[in-house]
């Protein structure tokens, strides 16, 4: 044993020399992967089967039509471990699978779905101001007790607003949606029975409720799927078309002596469509909705950073409202709706009494008004970026003053109706055009925020200004609405001049 160890020389660990890591050696292989480096030397043709020029030298694994994939270098110390991290991410980074009008395909349904919906809602709209004569002789009462049906409409927007988002948080946009038109649905079963005057209000009330749901609901699902512009202009054209038969049906029904509360029995027929189809058509719309490309670790840190955007939620708000844009925009928008929804309201009750006009032919001028705004929408939009936004608009609110004043001023009803249905051609294209400069002039990060808060200030326009309207007219006439509207007008223009000027975004 002895002589073995003696032969092989073993020694003890204590006295042997320390041990040492050996100096790195290049192992040469005639078949090894190749480096990026070598990689460069290599000029590929376009079926990759070799190299180009002659004479160089070529892996087996080239000339079989395969390339071995080179594995990245590993990270080997802690600190070019964590720079080799990729950065959490915030929520707003993560990017959106963004879906099309027919991909999935039963995203055609929802966007079908979404039309007959804005279309019941322009129906909603453009219906009163045929109705209102009618329901004032029915119930033996002024214009100011009258104009509480648009209060109460706007009151229902405006709550509703604090609502949605829970709403659909609970119960999902299918069930959100069948809430939204069940609502609206009992409140046209309320009128349908012609109740007395206060169920009346409180009927209007809930119409605001349940359209604002559907509106938002519908607004942001419209706005997601490509190309966003057509599907939108489908869905408002849809509310365009609805605003220019209600007045059109309800004058040929009431004209012959039919109750006016008749006219109701066609809103409550189209949510009962509305109900099961809206319910069918996005009862499965989560499970169709595509993940974000985020990683799992990436949606661990997105979801970790929750908690801070909520808290930036109430930081954003008060940006917004520190912001010149948000103030004027809404001052502008509250103008813009209180004179579209008075011109609406009391313009055949204006002919009636100072153009002694026959109840059963005024009616269809409402009808001109909104096919008016509906052109205007399709049509003289495309020539916004030609001209010029900005300019744009001060076109077209000059023109509305114009032919404002020349359905005031000119004593015949054919020159009246004319006028307010061009009156409404350039009124039209103002809502889109405007929100288009007020995205322009925002942040993002307050945009959201910013386009509610003005697009609620519009809603409120839409009472206030009826209201006044109806009140003044119990006073002194119902002539009083050109004046009204001429001042929203004057009001629109002041708030777009004061506007910062619209500069190249840098954010």
């Amino acid at each position: 044993m002895s002589a073995a160890i003696g032969f092989f020389d073993i020694q003890p660990a204590s006295e042997a020399s320390p041990v040492t890591t050996p100096p790195a050696t290049h192992q040469k292989h005639s078949s090894h992967t190749p480096t990026a480096i070598e990689l460069d030397e290599f000029s590929f043709g376009k079926s990759y089967k070799g190299p180009v020029e002659s004479g160089a030298q070529t892996p087996r694994e080239l000339l079989s039509g395969v390339q071995t994939p080179i594995e990245p270098i590993a990270p080997r110390t802690p600190n070019e471990l964590e720079m080799s991290r990729p950065p959490s991410p915030r929520g707003d980074d993560a990017v959106g699978l963004m879906q099309s009008w027919k991909k999935p395909p039963m995203n055609t349904w929802r966007v079908l779905s979404c039309c007959l919906i804005y279309f019941g809602n322009g129906i909603n709209d453009s219906a009163p101001g045929a109705l209102i004569p009618y329901m004032e002789e029915y119930y033996h009462i002024s214009y100011a007790i009258m104009s509480l049906i648009f209060v109460g409409n706007a009151l229902g927007f405006i709550l509703a607003a604090f609502f949605t988002n829970t709403v659909l948080g609970k119960l999902g946009r299918a069930k959100s949606l069948i809430v939204a038109e069940v609502i609206m649905l009992a409140a046209y079963i309320m009128l349908v029975t012609a109740p007395p005057y206060p169920v009346v209000v409180v009927a209007f009330f809930l119409l605001g409720w349940g359209m604002a749901i559907n509106l938002a609901l519908n607004n942001v699902f419209c706005a997601n799927l490509h190309p966003p512009t057509a599907v939108l202009g489908a869905a408002h054209g849809s509310y365009g078309v609805g605003g220019i038969v209600a007045p059109i049906i309800a004058t040929a029904i009431v004209s012959k002596g039919t109750l006016w509360s008749r006219f109701y029995i066609l809103s409550v027929g189209l949510r009962l469509l509305c109900i099961p189809f809206a319910g069918w058509a996005f009862w499965s719309y989560k499970e169709d909705t595509p993940p974000t490309l985020l990683s799992t670790l990436e949606r661990t840190a997105s979801r970790q950073a929750a908690s801070k955007e909520q808290e930036s939620k109430l930081r954003n708000l008060k940006l917004a409202l520190k912001n010149r844009v948000t103030v004027f925009g809404a001052l502008f928008i509250f103008a813009y709706q209180g004179a579209e929804v008075s011109i609406s309201g009391w313009v055949i009750s204006f002919l009636i009494k100072y153009r002694d006009g026959d109840p059963a032919s005024v009616g269809y001028v409402t009808a001109g008004f909104w096919g008016g705004i509906t052109v205007g929408r399709f049509v003289l939009t495309h020539l916004a970026p030609k001209i010029g936004e900005k300019n744009f608009v001060v076109g077209l609110v000059i023109g509305s003053m114009a032919f404002q004043l020349l359905a005031w001023l000119i004593p015949n009803i054919v020159g009246n109706a004319m006028a307010v249905a061009i009156l409404g051609l350039f009124l039209g294209p103002v809502y889109p055009c405007a929100q288009t400069i007020f995205s322009k002039l925002m942040p993002r990060h307050v945009q959201t925020t910013a386009i509610g808060f003005i697009a609620g200030a519009g809603s409120s326009g839409g009472a206030v200004a009826p209201f006044t309207t109806g009140i003044l007219a119990q006073v002194v006439g119902t002539w009083v609405l050109h004046p009204v509207c001429i001042g929203m007008y004057v009001v629109m223009l002041a708030c777009w001049f004061g506007l910062p000027k619209v500069r190249k975004r840098t954010d």
